[in-house]
């Protein structure tokens, strides 16, 4: 009975920048549980790389898409066509962008990039795959999309990422509005707000000593988060577990967010 509930074995699922940091640690842990996945990102040798590594233990194949753009979000609705057929189970929007710099030196570009692809993007790619979504939903078994959003996003950090915590705040409301809107057709909206992670984007905070442990410090576990920590959150809010959730933010922070 325990392993139905939060099985997703044999679902079909797509991850957003999936081939490094916490992105990779959602399609491992989808593929080790059975899922067919697909995974989206904007280096394909970086892609073809992960998916062959991840295919060894499951199912996985990688599309070059980038999601910050129109033509993006078309590639992956067309990679999806030919993997899944017209049925999606669970779309992770997780690719993102960071920039930090001192407010006196913000960039207009920085700030319109992370936009693009932070919110932007993700709300194309969930409108663009809406039909497959669709069909795919039942009320027992809802279709899922799971946007990961940030600590960021809930409370003010000490890192200078002006656009990076708008947007990701942003993003969890989005995330609530969406559920809203498409509850009535069976597809669940939920937003996973990671703390700190060890990836590529978290990167010059946490390989730098001093600055790891001021940002540790603000943790109540004392810890970062493990690849399991994310992926089981996932495969929570994607498994008949988590069927009757939907508009929440699911806070995978050690405790950071309530600590403040």
């Amino acid at each position: 009975m325990t392993d139905e509930l939060f099985s997703v074995a044999g679902k079909s699922a797509v991850v957003t920048g999936g081939t490094s940091g916490i992105g990779q640690m959602i399609a491992t842990g989808l593929v080790e549980a059975g899922a067919r996945v697909l995974i989206a990102s904007r280096r394909p040798e970086a892609g073809r790389a992960v998916a062959n590594q991840l295919a060894r233990r499951g199912s996985c194949v990688a599309v070059a898409a980038d999601v910050g753009t129109a033509g993006g979000s078309a590639l992956i609705a067309e990679a999806v066509a030919a993997r899944f057929g017209d049925r999606l189970d669970i779309l992770v929007n997780n690719a993102g962008a960071t920039w930090g710099a001192p407010i006196d030196e913000f960039p207009d570009d920085a700030w319109d990039k992370l936009v693009n692809v932070n919110l932007t993007g993700v709300f194309r790619l969930t409108r663009t795959l809406l039909d497959p979504l669709r069909r795919a939903a039942t009320a027992a078994d809802p279709a899922r999309v799971i946007n990961i959003g940030s600590l960021a996003g809930l409370r003010v950090t000490e890192l200078e990422n002006y656009p990076y915590s708008a947007t990701k705040a942003g993003l969890h409301m989005m995330s609530r509005h969406l559920a809203r809107r498409l509850a009535r057709e069976h597809i669940t909206v939920n937003a996973i707000a990671p703390g700190y992670f060890p990836s590529r984007m978290s990167a010059f905070a946490l390989d730098d000593p001093y600055t790891r442990e001021e940002l540790l410090s603000t943790v109540p576990l004392g810890r970062t988060g493990t690849p399991d920590d994310v992926a089981g959150a996932v495969q929570f809010l994607a498994s008949r577990a988590g069927a009757y959730l939907t508009g929440t933010v699911l806070e995978v922070d050690g405790g950071a967010a309530g600590a403040t």
